[in-house]
């Protein structure tokens, strides 16, 4: 009988035990994005963000803190690196001065889907994480590409090169490199929330952005020319403090990588359909397009994806460790 009640107590201590135990510690990752929120880009790394908290429930959140309101956008991939946050939604080309594999993205030929699939995006995460501390979690929103946008009709000169001397225009670290060795622009460097007030106030007269988005911050209101060709390509990475990443649960990291793989296709499509339907919108609004003669848009072409790996060879042999140039090359901007 006493041998009885003393199993029965021990049952209900067990019990008890358990009913208290803590559950397992959930993972919290802290998140900043580099464009406004109202931006298109900000708002499908919201829905990654959406996606991925659903997936993880229970298991990990990702706790969104803001955009460049909260930190520049400039200083977002650094707060990553230091630790200051979990998580960043950048453009590469933002820290491409640490990281100069990044302007192989920027001239890139392909999307995410082919990059992963033939370890493009493998190799440019083992460079992020030797040469800045950061983990590539994926590479988002790829598929779009840049055009220049005008406030006032483009000049072309006698051989169907676009003209652009005196022309006031909006630089940006993604395509500074072909718009000055190439061009031969002087550009006034802006971030993209400043760039309303500037065509505003007449400040730029001409500036480089994707495809899609200039509606996004009312852009259209001054840019009423799209130069064709387009050229480069998007940059938008999620990126990861090193040891932030490698110190989440098992479960969270494989998450994590299934929602940005899913993205990554899931965004591709989205964007395309968008950008069909945009420039369906900004003709109706008046903005006409401006297209260079064949042979002048394949030059153009051409001296775009030159300048943007030239400067990329540049900063790789001032930083040391030339050995993956012709890999990365390969993988993320073949001809």
């Amino acid at each position: 009988m006493k041998r009885g009640i003393a199993l029965l107590v021990a049952a209900l201590m067990i019990g008890v035990a358990g009913l208290s135990a803590p559950a397992a510690a959930q993972d919290k990752i802290i998140a900043t994005h580099v464009f406004p929120a109202n931006f298109v880009y900000s708002r499908s790394f919201l829905e990654f963000v959406k996606k991925a908290n659903e997936a993880g429930k229970g298991t990990f959140e990702i706790q969104v803190r803001g955009g460049p309101e909260a930190i520049g956008s400039m200083e977002q991939a650094p707060a990553a690196r230091d630790g200051v946050v979990d998580m960043v939604y950048s453009a590469c080309a933002f820290y491409a001065a640490t990281v100069p594999e990044c302007d192989a993205l920027a001239a890139s030929t392909i999307d995410a889907s082919v990059a992963r699939k033939n370890g493009g995006l493998e190799l440019l995460n083992q460079i992020h994480q030797k040469r800045m501390g950061v983990y590539l979690l994926g590479w988002v929103d790829s598929g779009i590409r840049f055009n220049l946008w005008s406030a006032k009709q483009p000049k072309l000169d006698a051989n169907g090169n676009l003209d652009i001397r005196g022309v006031k225009m909006r630089g940006h670290p993604i395509y500074n490199a072909f718009l000055t060795n190439y061009l031969g622009a002087q550009v006034i460097t802006l971030n993209a929330p400043d760039v309303y007030t500037a065509l505003e106030r007449g400040t730029i007269d001409l500036t480089g952005w994707t495809q899609i988005g200039v509606m996004d911050a009312n852009w259209d209101r001054y840019l009423k020319f799209r130069i064709d060709p387009s050229f480069f390509s998007t940059d938008l990475v999620i990126i990861l403090n090193q040891k932030k990443w490698n110190s989440l649960s098992q479960k969270s990291r494989d998450i994590l990588t299934r929602a940005a793989l899913e993205h990554e296709q899931a965004s591709i499509k989205t964007l395309t359909d968008l950008r069909a339907k945009e420039y369906v919108e900004l003709e109706k609004r008046g903005v006409k397009v401006v297209a260079l003669p064949p042979e002048a848009s394949k030059r153009f072409v051409e001296n775009a994806r030159a300048a943007s790996l030239a400067r990329m060879k540049e900063r790789m042999e001032k930083a040391g460790g030339m050995e993956n140039y012709e890999r990365v090359v390969k993988l993320l901007s073949p001809l």
